[in-house]
């Protein structure tokens, strides 16, 4: 399986310019890729394929006065940024079929430079490993790497991003054996909220952080004083950063929360259940401010990807499954509640629920019911994998190497951490 593992890099200010030159380079392939097929297809004329756009918008662009400067980055960076395109148009072309599952894939649409996240990808052609912890890329030379924790193997490709507030990273993609962590007998249902952000089947509660709503009052003063500057003064640009790098914290914050609650979750549970909600009706209504700051849909996916890691079971439940009208007790089905009902009473037999532990315990007989009908995926009594679907590289993997174990050379003198604590 893939992993992708994130890395803050320091560039110095002539890496900075080579980077802002691979950059702008890699979107003007792009754009002007994505243009001679949106031309050919107004006209009706074929689809124009790759070699023929390597051959014009790369190799002969470069001999043009128009498109000289093209030749000042490394031709990978050129020849990734058209295959991304490939892969975008295959990617909407499968939505369109139904060869792809989940929401509809849009076409492709023209980059910026103006966007909030420029990036370029590379091979291990153009990029390589030091022995001093420093990474070469070609024409831009030896990065400065602040390494978290060690790759667990070489890796396979590498992007380079800069988000809105300037900061720079290494992503690397690694292919990696799966990670089985011990048996054990635990299973658990999840259901998730706004008031406590999970509660687990056996009761335990996850308090919600709602990092966002405790730097709001930071922002509000951030976001006030950018109002107050000029369009287009150095000024404004300074007080955008402002407010970017704050938005950027609250980000950061959430996202280690999510993967320290997750991995703990996983390392519990043999298997884990969890109630499939539609996180895009739910940002529509009132308490869309709420939802987006729990993340559910980021920590449904960590959860997920690191069952597939570590050989434990994961199964979605149906969002129309009526987990809060069943007495969990008897299976009497006792009608819908407003929101405000915490706790009920089932007619049939008189238990008093907690409405949210209720919840998670039939998402757990439900993730049950779906394993042994088959519909969800589980491993043989040979402990391999069944019916488990390819797990891509994740952007967000902040998860350490367990202790013991050992990890990749080449970047010396990192020690490997863990810190995995549940909150509630």
């Amino acid at each position: 399986m893939q992993l992708r593992y994130n890395f803050r890099a320091y560039p110095d200010a002539s890496q900075r310019c080579a980077l802002a030159r691979a950059f702008g380079c890699a979107r003007v392939v792009w754009n002007d890729c994505l243009r001679d097929r949106k031309q050919a297809h107004a006209a009706g004329l074929p689809y124009v394929t790759s070699a023929e756009l390597s051959r014009l918008r790369i190799t002969q662009a470069k001999r043009t006065g128009e498109r000289a400067w093209l030749a000042d980055v490394s031709a990978v960076v050129l020849q990734q940024s058209l295959r991304d395109l490939d892969t975008a148009y295959k990617n909407f072309f499968d939505s369109i079929k139904g060869k792809r599952q989940g929401r509809k894939v849009g076409p492709p649409r023209y980059k910026s430079k103006k966007d909030t996240r420029q990036s370029i990808r590379l091979n291990t052609n153009a990029f390589c490993l030091k022995g001093d912890g420093t990474v070469y890329v070609a024409k831009v030379g030896d990065l400065k790497v602040v390494w978290s924790r060690r790759l667990p193997a070489a890796p396979t490709s590498l992007t380079i991003t800069q988000d809105r507030c300037g900061r720079y990273f290494l992503s690397f993609v690694v292919d990696t054996e799966p990670d089985i962590l011990p048996e054990t007998e635990a299973e658990s249902g999840i259901d998730l909220g706004l008031s406590a952000f999970a509660v687990l089947s056996d009761g335990r509660k996850i308090d919600s952080p709602r990092f966002l709503r405790r730097a709001e009052k930071k922002l509000r003063r951030l976001q006030r004083e950018l109002s107050r500057k000029a369009r287009g003064s150095k000024n404004r640009a300074r007080a955008r950063i402002k407010v970017a790098r704050q938005h950027a914290r609250v980000a950061d914050r959430r996202r280690d929360w999510h993967h320290k609650a997750s991995t703990q979750i996983i390392r519990d549970n043999q298997a884990v259940y969890v109630e499939d909600l539609a996180v895009s009706g739910l940002g529509r209504t009132r308490l869309a401010k709420s939802v987006h700051d729990a993340g559910w849909t980021a920590f449904v996916g960590m959860l997920e990807y690191k069952a597939a890691r570590h050989g434990r079971t994961f199964a979605r439940v149906d969002r129309a499954f009526p987990s809060s009208q069943v007495c969990s007790a008897c299976g009497f089905r006792d009608g819908s509640k407003p929101l405000h009902v915490r706790q009920w009473t089932c007619r049939a037999c008189g238990t008093v629920h907690d409405r949210d532990h209720n919840a998670a315990r039939n998402v757990l007989f439900e993730g049950r019911r779906l394993v042994a009908a088959g519909r969800a995926e589980t491993s043989n009594a040979c402990g391999a994998p069944v019916r488990r679907a390819p797990v891509p590289a994740q952007r967000g993997e902040a998860g350490s190497p367990r202790k013991g174990r050992t990890t990749q050379a080449g970047i010396p003198g990192l020690q490997t951490r863990e810190h995995v604590k549940l909150t509630g």
